[in-house]
């Protein structure tokens, strides 16, 4: 890579990272303060579950989202947070491991031993042939026995999409209308108690409460000054600018774009979009798209609204050629526009499954604006890395590379 520092008029690569790193930080220590506001909510749903608690509990989640998927930005490029990253934001997820489905529906994966294992109304399970007691329901148990179990990645027990389908249920509506439809009396313990087992699904989304909050504060203590992830960036300032350009670059194409966005499109699968119980993708893709500019630009702004920013790649790019910085900040406002116009559609009456229905012409030329605009802006990133001399490998998706493998 070209010494960076050498541009006239540039920020110097220690500066950039230094910025990155404040901003993941901030972002993270939003994560954590959300996330435990809904730890408080959920805990007020179990001890008095109500419809206006079970309210409570989702919007609390819904907030919980916004900083996160903002950080979403910093992964791919950085190892730390994609070794981690599987704990709090898996998915797709095979619900039926946590609670009762409808066997009917897609949940039912005939290639997973444990897709009906329903471990909230089950006290011993089966998992690679031997006896499992489920009995008591922790956090530990949650993290170091469900969690991939048989290593099968749709077997996720933690994080928010757990905790999305313990507070929406599944959404049987599929590319129709309405949520997920949980009842609050799925918390009511004795009479009155439906779904089953209240108590141990209390305890099961208690337990995930915790465990989301304990695993944010993890990640938090690793951005901070002698943090872990901090520390491999700044020990190396020119590799940590490919850090950055890598989660940038593969996060706009192969996630989002591609895993996220055109994959459910093409198939018209409610079950592809990311937040499929609470029909909250609309949020997700927005935020996500959100992250990018802020990385690129040197700039959060904290839910307390307060702003974090400093020296950027922007202008790193920009004293060595400003058109590409032009032509990037120019395609990353345009695609946070197309994810905002996705979300106003949402929020004025149609989800985003709906959106990716067969037949929905309206909603399909939303969601392929979202594509194509990310879809350009990675090709800008592309060239600005190719202007600040790095070697980048930017993640792929078959359904923007190799559609035809995506049906066989």
């Amino acid at each position: 890579m070209a010494p960076v520092t050498a541009y006239a008029d540039a920020p110097s690569a220690e500066a950039v990272i230094k910025t990155y790193a404040d901003i993941a930080q901030a972002g993270y220590e939003d994560s954590l303060s959300t996330a435990q506001a809904l730890e408080a909510a959920v805990d007020t749903l179990v001890k008095a579950p109500t419809e206006a608690h079970l309210s409570a509990a989702k919007e609390a989640w819904i907030a919980a989202r916004k900083p996160y998927q903002q950080t979403e930005a910093f992964r791919f490029g950085n190892a730390l947070v994609d070794d981690w990253e599987g704990r709090v934001n898996a998915w797709p997820l095979d619900e039926g491991l946590i609670d009762y489905v409808d066997e009917d529906s897609a949940a039912n994966n005939e290639e997973n031993d444990l897709a009906l294992a329903n471990v909230i109304a089950n006290k011993s399970l089966t998992i690679g042939g031997q006896p499992v007691d489920a009995g008591t329901i922790s956090p530990e148990f949650l993290a170091e026995t469900l969690q991939e179990a048989e290593g099968v990645e749709a077997n996720v027990a933690t994080g928010y999409h757990a905790i999305e389908f313990l507070l929406w249920g599944q959404d049987l509506n599929g590319t129709e209308a309405g949520a997920g439809a949980r009842p609050y009396t799925d918390y009511v313990q004795g009479e009155g108690c439906t779904g089953g087992n209240c108590d141990r699904r209390a305890d099961y989304l208690q337990a995930a409460s915790a465990l989301l909050v304990a695993d944010l504060k993890e990640m938090v203590g690793h951005w901070d000054e002698d943090g872990a992830a901090r520390k491999a960036l700044t020990d190396d300032a020119e590799a940590g600018i490919t850090t950055i350009l890598t989660g940038m670059g593969s996060l706009s194409y192969g996630e989002l774009a591609g895993e996220r966005t055109k994959l459910g499109l093409m198939l018209h699968d409610p079950e592809e979009e990311h937040d499929c119980f609470s029909d909250m993708t609309h949020l997700s893709h927005y935020y996500d798209a959100v992250g990018i500019r802020n990385v690129y630009t040197g700039q959060y702004t904290r839910v307390d609204g307060s702003v974090v920013e400093g020296a950027s790649l922007s202008g790193l790019v920009a004293a060595k050629d400003a058109d590409v910085d032009a032509q990037l900040t120019k395609d990353l406002d345009a695609s946070v526009a197309a994810a905002a116009a996705i979300k106003a559609k949402a929020e004025s009456g149609m989800a985003y499954d709906q959106m990716i229905a067969l037949g929905n012409d309206e909603g399909a030329a939303l969601v392929t604006g979202l594509v194509d605009a990310l879809v350009a802006q990675t090709r800008t990133i592309e060239r600005a890395v190719t202007v600040l001399g790095a070697e980048v490998e930017i993640e792929g998706s078959d359904s923007l590379d190799n559609p035809d493998a995506v049906f066989q």
